[in-house]
């Protein structure tokens, strides 16, 4: 279980918080092996008799005071007493897991005193899309193919197909049956027959080491529906327009059904992987992807806004059914064309599993994502609970979880592997803060209990049991994280403790929410607005600032975070978030699709990973063998100052090993497998969720425009993507022109040094806001400026505080607006006309 804080030391109170600007919470990676630091947990059993605190019930951990007869609890203080047995267990501290270490894994039993561990096999299906072509039902086979691979033996496999019919295999015999079940076409029918009644279940179901080849077999006789099936079948839609025949949603309800009548009998997780080719158009569940085409079409609509919510409850609520039957869903979709994943993506993410999204069948990374997802172990049935000390709790949670309808901060996970990431921020409960005595530290807890199969053959040679029995035993655990914190005594020791990564994994959160609840420009706004208030806030704590009678050219801000080393990532990673497709604006290009599973991918992924997807690495080297340069900074001149003849870009879905025009020809194109440069790709591909891919280019012979995509320094932060010099330069200084204008109208003694011409048209101008006259243009408001007699500064606001920058969101003229309350006492009446 890896933590991972945004601060090492925690702010003293509510006050200190908002004065540093930065946000507060971790980042928890639970079914990690190993913590933040690398270190292991301590393994024990006997979970169950693990004591807990009657009062908060957190669980005893070594920060704990313990007595002979009771022990205190380190988060809330209660006195707990102690029972006979746990005294006699604590007699002797080494013997326990919770006495030798704060991060502990012990084992819970799953069921009864002396009876044997309950058994379920894993059960996986492969829901495969005929409405599709020859080329898409080519990589599904490979995929499943390698998804056979990676299972182990005991495992239950089911093939079955989706278009305008279901279609069910038994590949238990000699030759392959399938059983056909037709969907009816209009969205509020149901399926004539249930699949129960068209094959028995254990018909579906086949042993993995006893069918592989009979599976491989069935997977042969894929086709395409013909055209003509689709639409004689097809129905007419929506004002007359001819539906297709992929029917998606019923068959995903009727799937998700006919597993549930066996959960908890022959299996404890069904997995279904469905491959999708593009958007459902027949049945319950069928998508109207005209909106898309409509929003171009009309401008009366933000088309930022309005492709991001889902267009129908369907798939959400299919979710929630799923995690009853205990089936997650894995959605894989293979498309360029619109298929709506803002409505698809729950099926997959609140059930527990991943969204994927490949635009063509060409350079697809499917067969291998297939097998690497699967080789790697999870956990289901996962419950997390986080903990915390009186004086803080859990504000808002990220992740893909759904969390419990009754308790407080419980999150419960269906599906879990080792890079599963999830965030927390915190909030202060009073505004007395923490106290100033070390005894009393901050303190955070975090519980995850999980289930893992255990194969017949592990759990043999572990527990002397025959491994006769065919199906997996289910072993149930809970890991136990307890943290202690310090706290920062001043604004320095806080900014000194800051983890960038972090930082920016809390930002991302909760800037993907503020896209899907108010649209991406209110998320550009969010994080644009967040520098500029960081920014002011770090100059005014470090002094940075000189003013010179109130005059803007003699003015210095740090925008460079010069004083704290910790800080100076945040203006890079803020600038290449807000180039990121995440943030883009349709007129500059992004699919909405592609959007959605950036939003997906960013929300899952932890810290590291998300540095590098958001603000790509670039190392370069003077050979293949001898890395010359650990990094650089994304910018043609930094290619060209480093004098390396090869660069390579670590952009966490994409990795590229550039040769410059002027690299030496005697040096081998590609790199060799045994150097060095090879063996840090194959490190970083096998370290990584998803498989990356891998691009050599030659600079001067090849075309070098997917690498020259990522030098975003020089690109402008409008989205125009204009190569200039003045990319990153001038982003900076439009942070720095509104750190100034943040500090000017917060401060009142810095107001009232201003001239008295400004300072009028500052209070008037504020009085403006304050009224909620913010409708006019900013030719208008300059031409207000200068019939007050403030013609520069009219011209300033109109030229630097434009919408888009930012700086008129909510935070900033709720500050504007509390200058001018300031003001108001001091300024007559004929000031403010």
């Amino acid at each position: 279980m890896a933590v991972r804080a945004t601060v090492s030391r925690f702010p003293m109170d509510a006050d200190a918080q908002e004065a540093g600007g930065l946000p507060w919470g971790v980042t928890v990676t639970p079914f990690a092996t190993v913590d933040e630091r690398g270190e292991p947990p301590a393994y024990g059993s006997d979970g169950h008799l693990l004591p807990r605190c009657e009062n908060c019930w957190a669980y005893f951990n070594t920060h704990c005071e313990l007595e002979q007869w009771a022990w205190s609890c380190s988060l809330c203080g209660a006195l707990n007493g102690l029972s006979s047995e746990a005294v006699t267990r604590y007699s002797q501290p080494l013997a326990c897991a919770e006495m030798r270490s704060t991060f502990i894994d012990l084992e819970l039993p799953v069921d009864g005193p002396g009876e044997e561990p309950m058994q379920a096999r894993p059960v996986y299906v492969a829901a495969v899309d005929l409405s599709s072509s020859e080329e898409f039902l080519e990589l599904i086979k490979s995929a499943v193919l390698a998804a056979l691979e990676a299972l182990g033996p005991g495992s239950l496999f089911g093939l079955a197909t989706f278009s305008h019919k279901i279609g069910l295999y038994d590949v238990q015999g000699p030759i392959p049956v399938v059983k056909n079940i037709f969907i009816p076409p209009d969205a509020d029918n149901t399926l004539q027959i249930e699949l129960e009644d068209a094959m028995l279940l254990s018909s579906f179901l086949a042993p993995v080491e006893t069918c592989k080849d009979r599976i491989a077999a069935a997977l042969e006789t894929l086709r395409p529906t013909t055209s003509w099936e689709r639409t004689t079948s097809a129905g007419q839609g929506l004002d007359g327009v001819l539906l297709g025949g992929r029917g998606f949603g019923v068959a995903m309800e009727a799937l998700i059904n006919y597993l549930g009548s066996e959960y908890g009998n022959t299996f404890a997780l069904a997995r279904i992987f469905a491959f999708l080719s593009g958007p459902p158009d027949y049945g319950a569940g069928q998508l109207d992807t005209r909106r898309y085409g409509e929003q171009y079409a009309s401008k009366r609509e933000d088309a930022d806004r309005a492709l991001l919510p889902p267009q129908t409850p369907f798939y959400k609520d299919l979710a929630a059914v799923a995690v009853q039957a205990g089936v997650c869903v894995d959605i894989f979709a293979v498309t360029n064309e619109y298929t709506d994943l803002a409505s698809l993506k729950f099926l997959s993410i609140e059930s527990g599993g991943s969204l994927f999204l490949y635009s063509n069948t060409d350079d697809s990374t499917l067969p291998q994502d297939m097998y690497r997802m699967l080789i790697r172990p999870y956990a289901f049935g996962c419950v997390l609970r986080v903990r915390t000390s009186n004086e803080f709790k859990p504000g808002r949670s990220y992740g893909h979880f759904f969390p419990d309808p009754q308790y407080e901060n419980v999150q419960h996970i269906i599906c879990c592997d080792s890079y599963g990431t999830y965030a927390y921020d915190f909030d202060f409960t009073s505004s007395f803060g923490f106290s100033r005595n070390v005894a009393d530290s901050p303190m955070l807890q975090i519980a995850f209990q999980y289930t893992v199969f255990v194969p017949p053959e592990e759990l043999a040679s572990a527990e002397n049991i025959s491994p006769s029995r065919s199906g997996h035993s289910l072993k149930r655990r809970i890991r136990i994280r307890t943290l202690k914190y310090e706290t920062a005594r001043n604004i320095n020791e806080l900014y000194d403790s800051v983890d960038s990564e972090v930082v920016m994994s809390i930002l991302v959160h909760k800037v993907i929410s503020a896209s899907l609840e108010e649209g991406v420009r209110e998320g550009r706004m969010l994080l644009h607005d967040w520098l500029v208030i960081l920014t002011a806030q770090y100059n005014d704590a470090c002094k940075v600032v000189q003013y010179g009678n109130g005059s803007l050219a003699t003015s210095q801000i740090d925008v460079a975070f010069t004083q704290c080393p910790q800080l100076q990532p945040l203006p890079r990673l803020v600038f290449a978030l807000l180039r990121n497709p995440l943030l883009w604006f349709h007129e500059e290009g992004v699919h909405p699709d592609y959007r959605i599973y950036l939003q997906c991918l960013f929300s899952a992924l932890e810290p590291r990973s998300l540095h590098r997807a958001v603000y790509p690495v670039l190392t370069s080297y003077a050979t293949p063998d001898k890395q010359a340069y650990p990094r650089h900074s994304l910018s043609r001149a930094a290619l060209i100052t480093s004098g390396s003849p090869i660069f390579f870009l670590d952009a966490f879905t994409t990795l590229i090993v550039y040769y410059s025009s002027t690299a030496d020809p005697i040096l081998p194109f590609p790199p060799p497998h045994d150097c060095l440069l090879r063996t840090t790709i194959n490190k970083l591909k096998q370290e990584r969720s998803i498989t990356p891919k891998l691009i050599f280019i030659r600079g001067g012979q090849d075309d070098a425009s997917a690498f020259e995509h990522y030098l975003i320094e020089e690109q402008d932060v409008d989205g125009s993507g204009l190569t200039s010099a003045m990319g990153f330069v001038s982003f900076l200084e439009e942070i720095v022109q509104n750190a100034l204008l943040f500090t000017w109208t917060r401060n009142r003694s810095i107001i009232q040094h201003i001239e008295p011409n400004l300072s009028h048209a500052m209070a008037a101008f504020v009085h403006f806001v304050d009224s909620s006259i913010v409708s006019l243009q900013w030719t208008q408001w300059s031409q207000w400026f200068v019939c007050v007699g403030t013609d520069s500064f009219g011209r300033f606001i109109a030229s630097k505080c434009c919408y888009s920058t930012g700086f008129f969101s909510a935070i900033m003229k709720a500050e504007v607006v509390r200058a001018a309350l300031l003001l108001n006492e001091e300024l007559p009446m004929k000031n403010k006309r």
